[in-house]
């Protein structure tokens, strides 16, 4: 997003003010989770790993295209606030303040995905629809890969049950267990934002086609 403002620091100073203010929430964001961390760490007594360093991920998300990172970043937008308002506001038994960090958390988000939104469209402008539909492959290579993280998680999420509840799972309940986490993260974090009707839209904007093949493909992960 940084780099995406850099250009317009000197020029609109609306359009650079909004990206610098989309960088400085985003950062805070990272701040609220980081400080959540610590104090689930605190209360929960058992470890839940994570997959990472986070650096690293990033590094390989930003190996691609603008536009595939901007198509991403779009996706994950639109996903807290589906998260949101499908699996976490009707849910009584959720803690207070852990449901009101996620209800703020998306609610900038959806003014994020507006900004997003603006630059993925500024992003195409001037690429053929060849260029446009090799950054959409890319934005799916980026799909693939956090799908592959999410399926990494999955063990560490074991460990953690298997830790916290103080028993071994059979090798049959395993692999259950397994597969019914990933195919639950997969669909909160991939499937919930690839099916948002206003991610479809910028998509389909982009490239019918391709908007097309992966409405046709998105079931699968649900």
């Amino acid at each position: 997003m940084l780099d995406h403002a850099r250009p317009f620091i000197n020029g609109e100073d609306y359009r650079a003010r909004a990206f610098l203010e989309f960088v400085g929430e985003e950062a805070k964001h990272i701040h609220l989770f980081r400080t959540f961390r610590e104090e689930f760490k605190k209360g929960f007594k058992t470890e839940c790993k994570v997959i990472g360093p986070a650096a690293d991920i990033g590094k390989q998300v930003l190996s691609h295209h603008p536009l595939s990172v901007a198509l991403a970043i779009l996706m994950i937008e639109w996903m807290t606030q589906r998260h949101f308002q499908e699996s976490v506001h009707d849910d009584g038994t959720l803690d207070p303040q852990f449901k009101s960090m996620l209800k703020h958390h998306w609610m900038e988000e959806m003014q994020h995905a507006q900004l997003d939104t603006l630059m993925v469209e500024n992003l195409a402008l001037g690429l053929s629809q060849t260029q446009i539909d090799e950054a959409i492959d890319g934005f799916l290579a980026i799909g693939m890969f956090l799908d592959n993280g999410l399926k990494a998680q999955t063990e560490l999420d074991l460990d953690a049950f298997e830790s916290a509840s103080g028993r071994v799972l059979s090798i049959e309940e395993t692999e259950e267990f397994l597969r019914q986490q990933h195919q639950s993260n997969r669909w909160t974090y991939l499937g919930t934002g690839l099916s948002h009707k206003n991610f479809l839209e910028t998509l389909g904007q982009l490239s019918p086609e391709k908007r097309k093949a992966i409405e046709a493909a998105t079931p699968t992960l649900s």
